[in-house]
């Protein structure tokens, strides 16, 4: 196992779980990226952040606490390298996320601790359009996705094509972003379902807000996710690899 950083956290059912943290550098550009790993793992998460953020944004931050805490890896990257970042273009350059995010889903399927789990993302503003398109790209490697706040209409032709379950979450106030959900929800494939918040907008900064939009994501990965199987491990076992 690669070494990292131990720690315990606080369980949402059974209390302290042991949490393995690595800081990675995610090929081949070396993205900066956070990777934690609860005990007894059940499925991995990897967030793409939105338009003017990063890995240390203190919403996904907290929303990857807290899936932790239901025994659900994460891992949080920079989707631009920082010289990047300042050029707005590339922000919402919603095509090229979306190749980063795919190439880091490739990078983590060859990763010893994680590698092996069920697979789900969760993109907040341009990153819901980057993690749709990597979707339809990755095919059955994705098994549930989530939105939040996020602008999936700019995947454009790509919602089709996503056959991963989909959750959309908007906040109540967040005026236009709403219609916009609205819009893509109708275009995706697959099974979905929208979520508003009451009262609302588009950071969920009010009271209780994003914990009903932590809520709503943690039920999701853990429906979808739970069971699921990476796509190898059910080839080897109808193979009867590994049999002696």
């Amino acid at each position: 196992m690669p070494l990292g950083n131990h720690s315990d956290i606080p369980s949402a059912r059974d209390g302290p779980i042991a949490v393995v943290e690595r800081k990675v550098a995610i090929p081949p550009l070396g993205l900066a990226g956070t990777l934690r790993r609860p005990a007894a793992a059940s499925a991995l998460v990897a967030f793409a952040h939105g338009s003017g953020s990063s890995r240390l944004s203190p919403r996904n931050v907290q929303v990857a606490d807290a899936l932790n805490r239901r025994r659900i890896a994460t891992l949080l990257f920079d989707l631009l390298l920082p010289e990047e970042g300042e050029d707005r273009r590339h922000v919402f350059a919603v095509d090229l996320l979306a190749v980063r995010l795919i190439e880091t889903v490739r990078w983590l399927d060859r990763d010893a601790d994680v590698g092996a789990l069920p697979l789900g993302l969760f993109g907040a503003s341009t990153g819901a359009a980057a993690a749709l398109i990597a979707a339809a790209a990755l095919g059955g490697r994705v098994g549930a996705v989530v939105s939040r706040g996020g602008r999936p209409d700019l995947a454009g032709e790509a919602l089709g094509g996503v056959a991963a379950p989909t959750l959309l979450i908007v906040g109540g106030a967040d005026a236009g972003v709403i219609e916009l959900n609205r819009w893509a929800f109708e275009r995706l494939g697959g099974a979905k379902a929208l979520e508003i918040v009451p009262g609302a907008t588009h950071l969920f900064p009010e009271p209780g807000a994003l914990e009903a939009v932590i809520d709503l994501a943690a039920a999701w990965f853990e429906r979808h996710l739970g069971r699921r199987q990476h796509p190898r491990q059910g080839r080897a076992e109808r193979r009867g690899d590994g049999d002696s």
